[in-house]
């Protein structure tokens, strides 16, 4: 097999076992809260987010760590670490324990993802990394997929625990295959440039303080506990990007904003991603939890979303390839938009038809499948062959923040609506009380997808500013 074809495999592996399990684990949360031994309905919550915080907040440091020690080893350990993080989820005695082997299942995923674009970079030559990495994007949406048909299954013959099982093989030869077969084709791997300690003293902290005051602010009323945790993030997260312009080697190379593809690309992705990030968890909120449905039907109905994203991403990177991206990120985007705002009006109703839920699915997943390949591979064409692992790091945290902020404001619009303690049984995917609460329930879920679709938007606004410049 040609190499530059071996590495899209063994990378698209890394993409659909991390979507895979993404989504096993929201349809099979509830299962989770109400079967494993002391979890609540907020360890459910952290059982999602720890994962998604941890990888987050490390992949600019990672995506640095392959900048100068290889990618390829990164990558490598990634693969393991993810893949021993499974097996011990799978163990996992309580709901803390399980919280704690998810954070070690991020901390793999960081390794592996920020630095999976810049190898896949590395191996195809600029006019066909569009069609890679949409062909990476879509597999790994293919995972999404698998997970929504099987994880309901899974979780209803065998026990939630067996949702983790998957990973092991799967990481496993995938690990041993990476190990023996990848190797470092740029000079990243033989640069020795010093760590910027500071920056990561400052950044994890920062970030990870911010995402905590707004993702459990819901949850406490935004009390002054909130207040002051979010406060301190956002301090530490100035107090980076004040040191990062005053370091030799800054984790985050701020010298990239100024190219003006990278930075329009990096913004709009923002926005993508809080429009995006959590559409599955809402789609799953919304079968599970207000129309009440089990988890086998719900991924079943969650379907055409995930089927769209497939259909639309390979064909939009093949596309982009040949005419250029600019038109194809727009129109996923207004495409996308269209379909979260059917979303919105059909989920408002008491008793939506599914196929007008079908139709607002299709939409908005075609929409982001045409966005996302097109885009990422403006962004890594955009910069130098020694800088693509810091923007490949940067471009997956974007897309990690802009889902996490995306999950957040699920919290927010529904805890306006509704009691707190409701809204926890609710996220966990339990069931709500009474026909009344579902209705209200069923509103908060349509502001959801209405703000979604205004932040899809906005997302055209820095690549029409690129444009008139």
């Amino acid at each position: 097999m040609e190499y530059k074809y071996m590495v899209l495999v063994n990378t698209t592996l890394a993409s659909f076992m991390s979507f895979l399990d993404s989504n096993i684990v929201v349809l099979a949360l509830p299962t989770i809260v109400r079967e494993l031994l002391g979890t609540s309905a907020f360890d459910g919550v952290w059982i999602i987010l720890g994962y998604s915080i941890v990888a987050a907040v490390m992949l600019l440091t990672l995506g640095r760590f392959g900048d100068i020690f290889g990618r390829v080893k990164m990558y490598n350990l990634g693969f393991a670490v993810f893949t021993v993080g499974s097996a011990l989820c799978s163990v996992s005695p309580n709901g803390a324990t399980l919280v704690g082997f998810r954070i070690v299942q991020g901390l793999g995923s960081a390794l592996i993802f920020a630095n999976n674009n810049a190898i896949l970079t590395d191996a195809f030559p600029s006019n066909e990394r569009g069609r890679a990495i949409g062909i990476n994007q879509v597999v790994g949406i293919m995972g999404s997929v698998v997970g929504l048909t099987i994880g309901g299954v899974l979780t209803q013959t065998l026990g939630w625990r067996s949702i983790f099982w998957i990973n092991i093989p799967v990481g496993g030869f995938s690990t041993v295959w990476a190990y023996f077969r990848l190797r470092e084709l740029s000079v990243q791997a033989h640069i020795r440039e010093g760590v910027d300690v500071l920056g990561n003293l400052l950044f994890a902290p920062g970030v990870g303080f911010i995402l905590y005051g707004l993702t459990f602010g819901a949850f406490s009323g935004w009390g002054v506990y909130d207040a002051v945790i979010t406060g301190i993030g956002l301090i530490l997260t100035v107090l980076f990007v004040y040191a990062q312009k005053r370091m030799v080697y800054p984790m985050m190379d701020l010298r990239l904003f100024r190219n003006r593809v990278f930075s329009s690309g990096i913004i709009a992705n923002l926005f993508s991603s809080i429009a995006r990030g959590g559409v599955t968890l809402n789609l799953s909120i919304f079968f599970q939890g207000v129309l009440l449905y089990d988890a086998y039907r719900a991924g079943i109905l969650m379907l055409p979303y995930s089927l769209a994203f497939v259909a639309a991403g390979p064909l939009s990177g093949y596309l982009s390839d040949r005419y250029g991206p600019t038109r194809f990120v727009t129109a996923g985007l207004i495409v996308g938009s269209v379909g979260l705002a059917l979303l919105a009006v059909f989920s408002s109703t008491p008793s939506p038809a599914y196929p007008h839920l079908v139709v607002g699915m299709i939409l908005s997943g075609a929409g982001n499948g045409m966005f996302v390949a097109p885009n990422i591979a403006s962004i890594m064409n955009s910069v130098s062959p020694t800088r693509r692992g810091v923007a490949s790091g940067m471009a997956t945290l974007i897309y990690n923040v802009g889902s996490l902020f995306s999950i957040s404001l699920i919290f927010v619009v529904l805890a306006t609506v509704a009691p707190r303690s409701e809204l926890q049984d609710l996220f966990a995917g339990l069931p709500v009380q009474g026909d009344l609460n579902s209705v209200v329930f069923g509103r908060g879920v349509s502001m959801v997808y209405a703000l979604m679709g205004a932040f899809n938007l906005l997302a055209l606004a820095p690549l029409i500013l690129r444009l008139k410049r």
